[in-house]
C-alpha cells in the first residue's frame, strides 16, 4: 500500500517550467510576521535601545561599537568621478579616449577600478559606432540594390 501511494507520488517539478504554484505571489510591501512581531516589542524603545547600545560602545564593547560605528558610517557607494572623456564621436576618437584614462590613472586621478568602469563606457561606446556604422553601410547597399 505505502509503495503504491510512493509511486504515484509526484516527482520533480510539479509545475509548468515559467508558471508559479501561487501566481498571485507575496503582497507587495507585506512583511513576515515575525518582523511585525519585532517591531511592535520595541515600539516605543528605539531611543532607550540606542542609548544603551552607545554606553556599550563607549565603555569598550567591540560587538556595539561596531554597531554604532555601522550606522555612522554610511556603506560605501561608487563616489561620482570628475573626469571628462574627450568626445568619442568616431572610432579613432576611442583611441583618444582610453588613453586619456591611463593618463589619468597614472596621474592618481582615477582608481584602477574606475578607470575600469569608464573602459567599460568606452567599450560600449564603440559597439554603439560599430552597430550605427554597420547600419548605414547597410542602408546603402540595400539602396543600391534597390535602384538596380
Amino acid at each position: 500500500m505505502f509503495a503504491d501511494n510512493f509511486l504515484q507520488k509526484q516527482r520533480g517539478r510539479p509545475f509548468e517550467k515559467g508558471r508559479s504554484g501561487n501566481p498571485a505571489g507575496r503582497p507587495r510591501g507585506c512583511r513576515n510576521r515575525s518582523t511585525l512581531a519585532a517591531q511592535l516589542l520595541l515600539q516605543g524603545e528605539t531611543e532607550a535601545l540606542t542609548r544603551k547600545a552607545v554606553e556599550l560602545a563607549l565603555g569598550g564593547d567591540p560587538t556595539a561599537l561596531r554597531l554604532c560605528l555601522d550606522r555612522l558610517i554610511a556603506p560605501h557607494r561608487e563616489r561620482l568621478v570628475s573626469f571628462a572623456l574627450p568626445p568619442m564621436r568616431k572610432p579613432a576618437d576611442l583611441a583618444a579616449a582610453m588613453e586619456a584614462i591611463a593618463a589619468a590613472v597614472a596621474r592618481g586621478v582615477l582608481a584602477p577600478a574606475e578607470a575600469a568602469e569608464l573602459a567599460k563606457v568606452v567599450d560600449t561606446f564603440a559597439n554603439a559606432i560599430e552597430v550605427r556604422d554597420f547600419d548605414s553601410r547597410l542602408r546603402v547597399l540595400e539602396d543600391s540594390r534597390a535602384e538596380r
